[in-house]
Order: C-alpha cells, then structure tokens, then sequence
C-alpha cells in the first residue's frame, strides 16, 4: 500500500511540476531526482540509529505519521491554494522524504526478522540452504511492484483526468489504512531485533551537566575531570541510582562506528558502480514522460493515455517475469553451471546493468524516430513505440535491484541489516543526484548551441533527447565494465 501511496505521487511528478507550478522541463527533472535522492538517502542516516538505538516497530509507525502528515500537506496546499507557492510543495515532499527515511528500511528487516529462527535467512557462515534468502527479496520486490503497478496505473488517471487535489487525498487515504493494516498484526509480530549500542536517559544526564559546566572555567575543569574518570554511558539500577558502568561500553561504541566505516569501505567501490544503473531509473519519471507527451496518445475519441501510466510496462514485466526467473530461468542456469543457487549475486546484478544499457539504445533510437516523423510530417509516433524500453528496464530490474537487496543485506553483519538495505537504497539516492547533476551540465553545456539547441529543450521539436539517451548508454556501458573488473577482485565477507 505503501507503494501504491509513493508511486502515484512519484511517476507523474514531473508533470504537476510543469503544467501546476510553471517549472521548465529541466528545472522539473532537477527537482524530481533531487527529491528522490534524499528520499533514497536519509534511510542511510536513519539505518544506524534504527540498529542501534531504536526498534523497527516504533520507527515504523514514527515514520508513518510523518508521511502521512507530509501528504495531508500537499493535499491541503493543492485544494485550498489556486497557486501552490514553492515553499509549501517542498516542506510537504521533503516530509514525504523524512518518513519514507525511516519506514522503507525499518520495514524490509522487520519483515525479514518475522522469519523463526530456525528459519533464518542464511548468511555466508550459515548457507544451508541459499535460496531462502533470494526467494524472501525476490518476492518481497514482487510485492512492491504489485503496490506499484496499480499506482501507476491509477492515480495518473485520477491527476490528469479528475484534479491533482484529489489524487494527493487519495494517496492520504491509502497510506491512513496501511497504517491501520499494520497495527491491526501487532500482536502477532515477532520483535527480535539485535543492536549493539545501550543507550539511556543518563548519558543525556551527564551530557547536560557537562553542558552547565561550560559556565565557568572552575567548573568546566571539574567536569572534564569527571568525565575522564566516569564514562558518559551510566546505568541505573532498580531504585534509580546511577551507578558507574566500565569504559568497555565507550569503547563498544567507537568499535561499532569504526565497524561500520569498514563495511562501507569495503563494499564502497561496487556501490559506486551501480550508481549509472540508479541514474537510468530516473528516466521514466522525467524525460520518458515529456517524450511520451509529445506522441499519439489517443485510444478511441475521448481517451488519451497519461504518459506516466507506461511506468507500468516496468511493474507489469516484472510480475509476470518474476515467476519465469523463479521456476525455468534458475534451474536451467543450474544445470548448465553446476550452481545450486544458478547464478551469483553478481552476475544477477551485471545482467541487469547490461539489460539497462540495451534499454537506453532503444531510447535513444525511438527519440530519433520520433524526431523524424515529426520533422518531416507523416504524423506522430504512437506512444506505445515507448514500451520497448520501459520493458527492458523492468527486465533488468529483476536482476540487478533483486540483487542488490540480496548483495548488500548479505554483506553486512547479522547486527546492521537496516544498514545494508540502507545502502542499497543510498544507490539510488546518489544516483538521483547524479541525473540532477548530469542535467544540470548538459543544459549547460548544449544550452548554447545555435544549430541544433539545448539537448533538453522545453520544444521537444528541437530537443535532442537522443543525444541525451546515448550519453547515458556510453556512460552505463563503461561502469558495467568496471563493475565486471571489480567482480574479480571482490572477497565476499565471509
């Protein structure tokens, strides 16, 4: 539901954003991946703090009302304002940020740890059977793409064809009844949760009191004299004394971030590889809508088709290809490999990248295309030459983003799994900045061009998306060759 909530708001942004709020096609495309890299970012910030401080349970339902009341705010700000000002659409969106940065990771490891555990995911010390561990992502992500596919499949409808007011309430109610859904299993939820930091109301106690004896510098000395001899983490015993705890718990404390640095670290050059795959999937929701704008959309007299609703061409190949991979793809690549999982972790995510590659030529060659017949005047392309490439991409989207939840929940330790799906999540985050940043330069860049004009031009007669889309196939084609270096070099942590 969830998804269904993101979705709908997310796939026809870009939209709102030029036809409500006046943004040129470049400025809407910067706004859109911008928004969505500290969507995809912040759960990296929340993840440790989740791991280590709070629970999946709480910050599940913390983050909910956030989002929710970030949704009630740009339903109120659509509704009662006949022009939204700018300042009211990004508190509203970046509050849809703040919630989602807790709720998506703390979600997908709640619903990992509801595995008994005798049940457990395995990990690379214990792999009896590793299939379990790809069947719980794999169909974790046929679940999201369902919620997804009917987002966006039915609030472009709603916006485009009803009002944008209504769509946002829509996705206000939904995201009401998922939180009602998801109280509604709370008793039977299973809570295990390992952290590896205690923290208390006494270290805010003493760091207050170290706070008041900045005063003077008499006190100050006495403070910082006590806090050398006492650590900061106390405990409380049963009557509500304080009483000294070892420096062993400092030290855990700089051992767990030092840990953590090391894990970043050690899987930080993979990570970066992937971010060209992130800058590919922000396509369908800036430019391959302000493509599809541009073609015939028609169906009948009345009807014509949101272009953002082809987004679900993406949701759809997954769901019913999900299951193909599932049952014939994997055990064929088992008899010809000799591998009882098939194929690796990472030769999941390089198909993938590869199949993204193959997608951005068919863009590029259906834009010249489109470029063609309408310049010499035979008519429009119709919009469904488009599905090609939304296809190829949902494609790959089994491989790769299946396995990077698998790659990067597997290769972290047992006590900071938010964090690895925190990390794949942060490749997404990047890698909208990446397309706001590479935007940025290419309107820069081209913006002067006499002949032929800006290559992101609001007049897609003279725009030069193809340019634009072969760039981005060049550039993918050169990080899945590194990607396929570094799978050579890279050690599996073991």
């Amino acid at each position: 539901m969830e998804r269904f909530v993101f979705k709908g708001l997310a796939c026809n942004l870009v939209t709102y954003l030029t036809d409500v709020m006046k943004m040129s096609n470049s400025s809407a495309a910067r706004t859109v991946s911008i928004w969505s890299g500290v969507t995809s970012m912040l759960p990296l910030v929340v993840a440790p703090l989740v791991d280590s401080y709070w629970d999946h349970y709480s910050t599940i339902l913390a983050s909910s009302l956030l989002y929710f009341l970030g949704l009630l705010a740009l339903v109120s700000s659509t509704l009662y304002k006949q022009n939204p000002s700018s300042s009211s659409l990004y508190s509203s969106l970046y509050l849809i940020s703040l919630g989602q940065g807790g709720y998506n990771p703390s979600l997908q490891a709640f619903g990992a740890n509801q595995i008994e555990p005798q049940n457990e995911l395995p990990t690379i010390e214990n792999d009896r059977d590793p299939n379990n561990k790809s069947w719980f992502f794999q169909w974790w992500y046929f679940g999201i793409c369902s919620g997804s596919l009917l987002g966006v499949s039915i609030m472009p409808n709603v916006q485009d064809l009803v009002g944008w007011g209504l769509g946002f309430g829509v996705s206000a109610i939904v995201m009401v009844m998922s939180i009602g859904l998801f109280l509604c299993g709370g008793r039977f939820y299973s809570y295990r949760q390992h952290k590896t930091v205690d923290i208390n109301v006494s270290f805010f106690k003493k760091i207050i009191r170290a706070i008041k004896g900045l005063k003077s510098s008499e006190k100050s000395r006495l403070v910082e004299l006590e806090l050398e001899e006492n650590p900061l983490f106390l405990k409380e015993d049963n009557n509500g004394v304080e009483t000294g705890c070892s420096s062993d718990q400092n030290s855990g404390n700089s051992n767990h971030l030092f840990k953590i640095m090391k894990v970043i670290i050690r899987l930080l050059p993979i990570w970066t590889t992937l971010l060209m795959f992130a800058v590919i999937f922000q396509q369908p929701a800036t430019f391959f809508i302000k493509q599809g704008m541009t073609m015939k959309r028609s169906i009948g007299k009345s009807y014509n088709i949101p272009p953002a609703t082809l987004q679900s061409a993406i949701t759809i190949s997954i769901i019913l290809l999900m299951p193909f991979y599932d049952k014939i793809f994997i055990p064929i690549t088992r008899f010809i490999l000799r591998n009882d999982k098939g194929i690796t972790t990472m030769q999941r995510i390089g198909i993938g990248m590869f199949l993204s590659v193959i997608a951005m030529v068919f863009a590029a060659t259906v834009e010249t295309k489109r470029r063609e017949a309408s310049g010499s005047g035979t008519g429009r392309l119709s919009i469904f030459y488009l599905l090609p490439q939304y296809i190829l991409l949902g494609v790959s989207d089994i491989f790769t983003v299946v396995g990077m939840q698998e790659f990067f929940y597997s290769e972290v330790p047992e006590e900071m799994k938010t964090m690895g799906i925190a990390l794949y999540t942060s490749v997404f985050g990047v890698g909208s900045f990446l397309s706001a940043l590479m935007v940025f330069l290419v309107e820069r860049f081209t913006g002067s061009e006499e002949k032929n004009g800006n290559w992101l031009s609001d007049d897609m007669r003279k725009a030069r998306l193809d340019k634009y889309y072969w760039m981005l196939a060049c550039t993918s084609f050169l990080t899945f060759l590194g990607f396929l270096l570094l799978c050579k070099l890279y050690k599996p942590s073991v």
